[in-house]
């Protein structure tokens, strides 16, 4: 008996990937057809400025493989990515980057090891950080100890979105649709078995990334607020000891005064308290400001996308 092929489904988030698309292209399907296995290359474009959508029409054209998706406007990777898994077939789901930093060739690693079937997840992680910044390296490596020190999900040093999923996995991550969505922790904390391939880092091979230092710090603290309690603790931590210097101090004055009758001087040490207790209360506003601020989203249930173009058949199109 013939055994049934299984179909992959690559998912690929662009933002302004009008140079890199057709190059991506090119080396990924030759990847593909060697794998023999039958595909579906869901390319979601995240509100690009440039033509990045023309490209994508062109190569849907010529391929029945290619599936675009396009958003009205930009929503952000990982409403990309959850698009792309809402609306993906395939009996393995798996994502990769537009700009060749993610090498295709490592598909047939991965693809190997779920058809072996003792994988529900293959992933890839580089090894090095080759063209990074001395600092954006180390607040990165320091993101990933904290993280791991913190939360229940663990995080591995240098794994990204690049993977293979089965099908049962994709669907456990597709379940969880939270708006505020950190992806490299939901791969994490939904489990499955996942055998990890490591890879040197490569430079995009046309434009710039979109990713600011900023923008990283932004998503790291996302990161944090979503995967740990460890900041609320901090704060009501801050607030106990604040509390208890609070009261030292002023059992100290109401001493001093009994003993000296001095109640004027120490103004200077006032203003130093105040505010440094008008800091720690700040801090901890803001603290739990960032967890009230992620459930007014999550309250509001808005969808993560909205598609405006898209080739696939409007009947089975989610989103």
């Amino acid at each position: 008996m013939k055994k049934e092929k299984k179909l992959l489904s690559l998912i690929v988030p662009c933002f302004n990937e009008e140079e890199a698309l057709p190059l991506f292209y090119k080396e990924v399907t030759k990847t593909l057809k060697e794998s023999k296995a039958d595909y579906e290359l869901l390319l979601v474009n995240d509100g690009s400025k440039d033509q990045t959508l023309s490209v994508m029409k062109d190569l849907a054209k010529k391929d029945r493989h290619v599936i675009y998706l396009s958003f009205s406007r930009n929503f952000g990777k990982e409403a990309a990515m959850y698009a792309g898994l809402c609306n993906a077939r395939g009996d393995y789901v798996g994502f990769i980057d537009a700009d060749l930093q993610h090498p295709p060739v490592l598909i047939l690693r991965m693809l190997e090891a779920l058809e072996s079937g003792e994988y529900d997840c293959a992933a890839c992680r580089r090894t090095d950080r080759t063209g990074d910044s001395k600092i954006r390296t180390w607040f990165s490596r320091r993101f990933y100890e904290i993280i791991n020190r913190i939360s229940d999900a663990r995080m591995v040093d240098g794994a990204g979105d690049y993977r293979l999923m089965s099908r049962k996995m994709a669907d456990a991550i597709i379940s969880m649709s939270e708006h505020n969505r950190f992806s490299k922790g939901i791969f994490s904390w939904v489990g499955y078995k996942t055998c990890w391939i490591e890879y040197e880092n490569v430079d995009r091979v046309a434009g710039t990334t979109s990713w600011s230092f900023w923008g990283l710090v932004k998503y790291a603290i996302d990161g944090i607020v979503n995967f740990s309690n460890f900041p609320l603790d901090v704060a009501t931590f801050l607030g106990i000891f604040t509390t208890f210097l609070a009261f030292l101090y002023l059992a100290f004055i109401i001493i001093k005064y009994l003993l000296y009758g001095d109640a004027v001087q120490g103004w200077a040490t006032l203003i130093c308290v105040i505010l440094f207790m008008g800091g720690i209360q700040l801090l901890c506003l803001g603290i739990i400001g960032q967890y009230i601020g992620k459930i007014y989203m999550e309250t509001k249930n808005r969808p993560h996308f909205i598609i405006s173009e898209t080739n696939k058949d409007s009947a089975e199109l989610i989103g």
